[in-house]
């Protein structure tokens, strides 16, 4: 009797140390995981990182990724958009190319097949081929994504809240597509966010407005404006736990010559990227009849020098700065209004206040005007150029961008 209480005694004894064996190594395990995640750079980016058994070395040995990026509906495509993240700095930029891009040798001779949007249907090979040779870039990745996985990503997130900017109504029964939507700031579906990125003018005609662009040219800013949108709801921490629902969507709708491994490591470090501080235009160019057709002919010397800017890293306003000008503070502006005539005048107001304008772009509407001091300008000239501009929250941001102050203009301006 007594050998068995001695038993049972010993017996809760080597229970208990277990027990404080196992939560000694699971406290050790999760402190070892704690500080991976703070070296990591912390947040969600830090638990993604270290998830994926990334260290400090990873990080900095992933390059600029620079892909073309399309999009796919009854193996047609509305979207051709050349995209780069630079996973150093947090900057990423979207360059649309429209689908009537010109790339024919004769425009006497040119037909429907000197589209760009032609090459689409040849092969990616070719289109990639075409891209590189109106931007004088070697661009060797594509992902094509099929409109399905557009609706399924928002209907997985719940919804995106985004700014319609014009009534649409349109009906195409052959592609079973039909946009019934009024302008204005909404909680979109997956059929709607699809009938949003690929409406082009309305049953009667009418389009969007000239200030706005009209045709592809709005189509395209509406497509980038969305992506925006999509990505800041995405990438949100109570989304963290749909990541294998995302992977599923995107591994039965999107094809790329990517490897799957290249892709996971750049992961961690997109969804920290300031969604707000995203580059997007379009292929600089016009509109133009060639043979009795319509095409959009590139200005082959503005593309190259936003080509070298947005790609490459290299403005004509940062080169040769000498004297007062090198002085200057460098000034990013993105016009979040609305507006398109916003983004010049506020630019023409700085330049002609003595400031350097060197990038601008559009972002997602946003209702205030925003500030962000990125370099630790002091509080006296931070100041200067919120009088300067006459309103603005000011804030500040991380030194990424190349730039002293990114300026968001707001619908307030």
């Amino acid at each position: 009797m007594k050998k068995e209480k001695k038993n049972k005694g010993k017996k809760k004894r080597t229970g208990l140390k277990i027990i404080l064996v196992l939560l000694l190594i699971i406290g050790i395990a999760g402190g070892v995981f704690a500080y991976k995640v703070t070296r990591n750079g912390g947040g969600m980016q830090g638990i993604i990182a270290t998830t994926l058994g990334h260290d400090e070395e990873t990080k900095k040995n992933l390059p600029v990724l620079t892909f073309l990026a399309t999009g796919q509906s009854q193996n047609l495509t509305d979207t051709i958009i050349l995209c780069s993240y630079n996973p150093q700095t947090g900057e990423a930029s979207m360059l649309s190319i429209p689908r009537d891009t010109f790339i024919g040798s004769s425009p006497s001779r040119a037909n429907t097949y000197d589209k760009i949007n032609a090459l689409y249907q040849s092969s990616p090979e070719e289109l990639l081929e075409a891209v590189n040779e109106l931007t004088g870039l070697e661009v060797t990745n594509y992902v094509n994504i099929d409109t399905k996985a557009l609706r399924e990503l928002v209907d997985t997130i719940g919804g995106v809240y985004f700014d319609v900017p014009i009534d649409m109504d349109y009906d195409d029964a052959g592609q079973k597509l039909h946009i019934h939507l009024q302008a204005g700031y909404q909680k979109l579906n997956g059929e709607q966010a699809e009938g949003v990125v690929r409406f082009r003018h309305n049953n009667d005609g009418s389009t969007y407005p000239e200030e706005y662009g009209m045709e592809d040219i709005g189509r395209m800013r509406t497509q980038r404006e969305f992506i925006t949108a999509t990505l800041k709801q995405t990438l949100q921490a109570n989304n963290v736990l749909k990541l294998g629902e995302f992977l599923e969507i995107a591994n039965e709708n999107v094809e790329t010559n990517m490897d799957v491994n290249v892709i996971k490591d750049y992961i961690p470090y997109a969804v920290s990227v300031d969604i707000e501080s995203i580059r997007t235009e379009t292929l600089p160019g016009e509109p133009k009849f060639y043979n009795g057709l319509s095409f959009y002919v590139v200005d082959e010397e503005e593309t190259e020098a936003l080509v070298q800017e947005m790609f490459l890293g290299i403005s004509e306003t940062e080169e040769g700065t000498e004297g007062e000008s090198a002085t200057q503070l460098k000034i990013e502006v993105l016009n979040g209004s609305g507006d398109s005539d916003k983004l010049s005048e506020v630019t023409e107001l700085l330049n002609n206040s003595g400031y350097n304008v060197t990038k601008t772009g559009e972002v997602t509407s946003t209702g205030r005007t925003t500030i962000i001091n990125r370099t630790n300008i002091s509080e006296e000239r931070a100041n200067g150029l919120k009088e300067t501009l006459g309103l603005g929250n000011m804030t500040v941001g991380e030194n990424n961008s190349n730039v002293d102050f990114t300026i968001i203009i707001g619908r307030d301006y």
